[in-house]
Formats: C-alpha cells, sequence, structure tokens
C-alpha cells in the first residue's frame, strides 16, 4: 500500500484504492515529477483538500479540474488560492456570483478554506500539475483515483450538494444519485463561458435552501 499522507477518515474509506496497483504507479510518477520539476501545489498539500472537509461533515461537492499552474496559486483545493494571491479569473466569477446571489462581499482573501471546513470537498479532478504546464498531470492515474472519491460519496452519502460546472465536472459528477441528492449544473465560471450561464446560477442559495430541508446547516458563502 502506498503510503499516503490523508486524513484517516477518508483513508479509511478509500484503502482499497491506495492498494491498487495504478496508484502504485501514480505514486512513483508523481514523486519523480517533484524531484525533477517544479509541481503545484506543494507536496504537503497534495491531499488538503480532504483533510479541510471530513467525510463525516460533508455536504456539497465542487469538482475542478487541474490545479492552478502559476506560482504560489495552487494550494490543494480546487479554484481556491493562498492568502494574499491574486484570483484567478474563475475564482473571481465565482466570489462575484456568491455576492449576487446571497449577498455576501466578495473577500479580500481567495484562500477558501472557510468552506471547506463547512463541509465542502473543493475537488480537483487531478491533484498535482507542472509549473505553466496546464493539464500535465492528466490521464497519469489521478481520474481514476478522483472518481473512486465520487463513487465513495454517493455510495456512502445522500442528501448531498453537488456542483458540476462545465461538462468535465458534470460527467464526472454523473454517478450521484439525483433522487437522493441535489445535482447542480452550470457551465464553467471560466471568462470563456461565465456569461452563457454560470452568471445568475443561483447555486449558493440553491444549495443552503436543499441542505436546510435535508436538515442540514447552510453553508456561510
Amino acid at each position: 500500500m502506498a503510503d499516503v499522507r490523508i486524513a484517516e477518515d477518508w483513508k479509511a474509506i478509500l484503502g482499497d484504492e491506495f492498494r491498487k496497483p495504478y496508484f502504485d504507479e501514480l505514486v512513483g510518477f508523481v514523486k519523480g515529477e517533484y524531484a525533477s520539476h517544479t509541481v503545484y501545489p506543494e507536496g504537503r498539500n497534495i491531499f488538503r483538500a480532504f483533510d479541510k472537509c471530513p467525510f463525516d461533515k460533508l455536504k456539497v461537492v465542487i469538482i475542478g479540474q487541474d490545479p492552478y499552474h502559476g506560482p504560489g496559486q495552487a494550494n490543494g483545493l480546487c479554484f481556491s488560492v493562498a492568502e494574499g494571491v491574486p484570483f484567478p479569473p474563475s475564482l473571481r466569477n465565482i466570489l462575484q456570483e456568491v455576492r449576487d446571489d446571497v449577498g455576501a462581499p466578495i473577500p479580500p482573501s481567495g484562500e477558501l478554506d472557510r468552506w471547506a471546513e463547512q463541509g465542502v470537498l473543493l475537488l480537483n479532478a487531478v491533484l498535482t500539475v507542472r509549473a505553466h504546464e496546464a493539464a500535465s498531470h492528466a490521464g497519469r492515474g489521478w481520474e481514476r483515483f478522483t472518481d473512486a472519491v465520487v463513487e465513495a460519496i454517493a455510495e456512502r452519502k445522500e442528501g448531498v450538494v453537488y456542483m458540476l460546472w462545465g461538462s468535465y465536472a458534470q460527467k464526472k459528477g454523473s454517478i450521484a444519485n439525483p433522487h437522493r441528492n441535489l445535482i447542480l449544473r452550470a457551465v464553467h465560471p471560466s471568462p470563456l463561458s461565465a456569461y452563457r450561464g454560470f452568471f445568475g446560477c443561483k447555486h449558493f442559495s440553491e444549495a443552503n435552501r436543499y441542505l436546510e430541508s435535508v436538515g442540514k446547516e447552510p453553508i456561510r458563502w
């Protein structure tokens, strides 16, 4: 079994995945990349989305595709950036929609730990990337691992909100049962598509109404 530094509750749930040959190959590849290239996020933050959102608290799943590949941006949570880092365009659009939807002011920091700690799993499909090379770690095994994450949530939990932005996220989240969860779909919040249906989607207020309807605390977006 690969030595994976991930929160213990998630480690118990995903243990079978860590024992599979593809995961050993993935670990070998990732270690080699960190040894020979600049790779984001920092190694200690690869599984940070899981560390910040315990399985028993999970209420919302947001799926991204690839970590940010610019210096200092990726921090292990999809769409999130570290304190003091300028907002990437997609994150700015997300926070603008939050403001327009629920009235929360755009915060000074793009760090989304506050969401994760309330039960929002901010999951990228691929958890590592070479600096300045988008999708450079795609197709090496991360997608299979994060598919298993989504499957584990779908099998073990109901009353979860899935925010699926863009066709990639919608395909990855398609396993979730729409009769036992809330599935919210919109175009991706990138500047290329946000004006075609992300702005005005009101996913954040809709998520909170649903959470309250199933007896869960709403998210303070």
